[in-house]
């Protein structure tokens, strides 16, 4: 295994690192930093170091991670934990006196890289809850999301007209990469949940987990609405990622088995029996009305199959942003998010042994 990770605020490129380090090797190590390795080397963090431990515990292609790993990569760490390699993303991560992290592992020949996904980050997705305006969310009809249509491909700066940001392609091939792939089994219960569920946070987390364990053999289906119904029950400058960023980070989440992409507000009668929907969960938070003023849970509820799960943990997307705001560094007007994390890959068992660090 290896350490060294800033994971502060996790998004689907994190996921997408740890998935192909873990391709790399049979069994994947993260190491974690904590807030004050963090703090002196980034900045302060948004999440805290028991958030982040449990954020990346929550990502399927992490079999362990090393809570507290040190920032500067060594030698000593990847043997003491019985990694071959450790890996990084193909970017330079230095310490705050200008040291490559990696200098060492990378002299002995034990550093290897995986790619960067493109279209996100954290700086980016720290900028789009900052700039964008609540104009950005706007009916399909007007105008601005015309001439988004017209000139979509055209240009390496199209915006989503309902993100406000560049639009992420999703394609096929990386969809199947994400998802389990994993059909219902007989004796599984087969439980729905809906939601936006933006910026996957911690609180998401905790939520999903809950729900999982609802059940002995949980086959759990997440329905993700579309960008212009959250903006419809959201409002503000919602959602912050678009439909595609966010099927992916909840792809990544080990309690989730499949995701309904697009799915209808009202968990209707055609949902239920579509997919032999077992029970259905909402959280604690505030349930919106549908358009015409109805219970999207009507249906659930008449067949005694709805429940409301307490997850302990009321933390919402409006928390994260205002952490970040309140994080801000006034001289450069900057946000630091920081994602440390270390993959490891134990040599026992004829396994590949490997650290990730992004």
């Amino acid at each position: 295994m290896t350490e060294g990770i800033l994971y502060d605020m996790v998004h689907y490129g994190h996921s997408n690192q740890l998935r192909q380090a873990k391709a790399m090797g049979d069994y994947l190590i993260v190491g974690v930093h904590t807030d004050e390795e963090i703090s002196k080397h980034k900045g302060p963090p948004v999440f805290t170091q028991e958030e982040r431990y449990k954020m990346v515990r929550a990502i399927k292609w992490v079999d362990e991670i090393v809570e507290g790993a040190p920032y500067v990569t060594t030698l000593e760490t990847l043997d003491k934990y019985n990694c071959d390699s450790c890996v990084h993303g193909d970017d330079i991560t230095l310490t705050v006196d200008g040291k490559d992290t990696y200098e060492e592992v990378k002299r002995e020949g034990r550093y290897r890289e995986c790619k960067r996904t493109q279209g996100v980050s954290t700086t980016d997705l720290v900028g789009r809850m900052l700039l964008m305006t609540k104009a950005h969310h706007s009916n399909m009809d007007n105008a601005y999301y015309q001439q988004h249509t017209d000139d979509f491909g055209k240009g390496p700066k199209g915006n989503s007209p309902w993100t406000g940001v560049s639009q992420f392609l999703q394609t096929s091939q990386k969809i199947i990469q994400f998802a389990s792939g994993k059909e219902p089994q007989p004796g599984d219960t087969i439980i729905y949940v809906a939601g936006a569920f933006d910026l996957f946070h911690i609180g998401h987390v905790d939520f999903l987990e809950m729900v999982y364990k609802q059940a002995e053999k949980p086959y759990v289906i997440v329905g993700l609405h579309f960008d212009q119904e959250v903006n419809r029950y959201k409002g503000k400058n919602y959602p912050i990622m678009n439909i595609h960023e966010r099927t992916l980070s909840v792809l990544a989440c080990r309690y989730v088995s499949e995701v309904v992409i697009g799915a209808p507000y009202a968990v209707g009668k055609d949902l239920i029996d579509h997919f032999k929907v077992d029970l259905v969960c909402h959280g604690k938070t505030e349930v919106f009305p549908d358009k015409d003023e109805s219970d999207p849970y009507a249906e659930p509820k008449k067949r005694g199959i709805f429940r409301v799960i307490d997850s302990g943990n009321n933390l919402t997307t409006d928390d994260i942003v205002q952490r970040i705001i309140e994080n801000r560094m006034p001289q450069e007007c900057c946000y630091v998010l920081s994602c440390s994390y270390s993959l490891k890959v134990p040599s026992h068992q004829n396994a590949t042994s490997m650290t990730t660090v992004a």
